[in-house]
């Protein structure tokens, strides 16, 4: 994972503990796995947000 060892990863994971707590710990995962799952959508599926003047400016 990343080049990181066990003890780099549990070393990690018990200062993240100490600075957010353990209740806070699974709200902060949930709201990092939502923006990666809208990340990947949007880069499979990007939204047309442009108006067609924008697109015009761009040529």
């Amino acid at each position: 994972m990343f080049g990181l060892g066990w003890t780099e990863v549990g070393v990690i994971a018990i200062v993240a503990i100490l600075i957010f707590g353990p209740k806070k710990i699974p709200e902060l995962g949930s709201a990092l796995g939502k923006t990666l799952r809208g990340f990947k959508e949007e880069m499979k599926n990007p939204s047309d947000e442009t108006s067609p003047e924008e697109k015009e400016d761009v040529k």
